[in-house]
């Protein structure tokens, strides 16, 4: 295994999944005032920084990928006509500009945010969710052809954006908590009103990564357990499982416990606790999905059931 190739994968899930999950946050939680507010503000700007980011690690993940091609020792040695044969002979890079495209023009459009914020983030959004779906192209989804292989991405690229709305909100929601709401009742009853209007999203999202990781797993090792705790890739997928399960028990944690209760106390002003409580629930929520993107980024460098 290349541990740079699975780092930067990692490195890329989580950032692309922040491009077209925060302004996709700012759609559906937030109101039209709070978008061109200094906390709609500020998500438009990290959208930003993420986007610039992610052409940083695009950049990287060619060169990897010409250096695994070819079979090169070092970057350097690898010739020019490799990365045109790349862009424009291949799924890869034609999915690769794509994204570079789209990277850019969340870029152009951030002018716009405080002008057009509704506008701007919708526009932000939908390319972040195309940059998204370019990883497809890097992974098990591309490896079918015909009928198969466009159910294979298809699958790849819903499970994708599920789970880049998932992490935009948690990244939403910790900001929210971390940077600068928390303490007033107005900011108290702005984090409870965006955590409920989350629920029916999140149930659409859980749904979506259980029906379409369902359906990758025939995809990639069909009708069979054999393997699943023998081989790497199997115990990494067990691993993602559970830590899956963990957040979802944590989500349903917030949405029935946690989120009620802040929505009673938000009007007596005694709400440290239920904050407290939130704010431990969503880090904890968070650490089991980068540990998921990285098993993920992991799983992509394996041949499936391998011993």
């Amino acid at each position: 295994m290349d541990g740079m190739t699975v780092l930067v994968r990692f490195a890329l899930y989580l950032d692309l999944m922040l491009v077209f999950g925060l302004p996709l946050f700012q759609l559906h939680a937030l109101r039209q005032t709070e978008r061109s507010s200094a906390l709609g503000r500020k998500f438009s700007t990290l959208t930003v920084v993420a986007a610039v980011n992610g052409m940083a690690l695009s950049v990287v993940s060619m060169f990897l990928m010409a250096k695994a091609m070819t079979g090169a020792a070092d970057f350097s040695s690898i010739e020019q006509h490799v990365f045109e044969m790349m862009l424009t002979d291949t799924a890869f890079g034609m999915a690769w500009c794509l994204r570079m495209a789209m990277l850019v023009v969340i870029v152009m459009v951030s002018l716009l945010c405080a002008a057009f914020p509704t506008a701007s983030a919708a526009v932000m959004s939908m390319a972040g969710a195309v940059a998204l779906a370019t990883l497809s192209w890097a992974g098990h989804g591309a490896m079918d052809e015909g009928m198969r292989g466009q159910i294979h991405l298809t699958a790849d690229i819903i499970h994708l954006l599920a789970a880049g709305g998932w992490i935009g909100a948690l990244a939403a929601f910790i900001l929210m908590l971390q940077m600068r709401y928390g303490d007033g009742a107005a900011d108290v009853s702005l984090l409870s009103r965006t955590l409920n209007g989350f629920a029916l999203m999140g149930t659409g999202i859980v749904g979506s990564l259980v029906v379409t990781g369902a359906l990758n797993y025939w995809l990639i090792v069909g009708p069979t357990f054999n393997g699943l705790l023998s081989s790497p890739y199997g115990q990494l997928l067990l691993a993602k499982l559970g830590l899956f399960a963990l957040m979802l028990a944590l989500a349903a944690a917030n949405r029935y416990r946690l989120s009620p209760l802040l929505e009673r106390v938000h009007v007596s002003g005694e709400h440290s606790q239920a904050i407290a409580a939130l704010r431990k629930s969503l880090f904890i929520e968070t650490c089991c999905a980068f540990l998921i993107l990285a098993l993920v980024a992991w799983l992509g460098t394996l041949g499936p059931m391998t011993e």
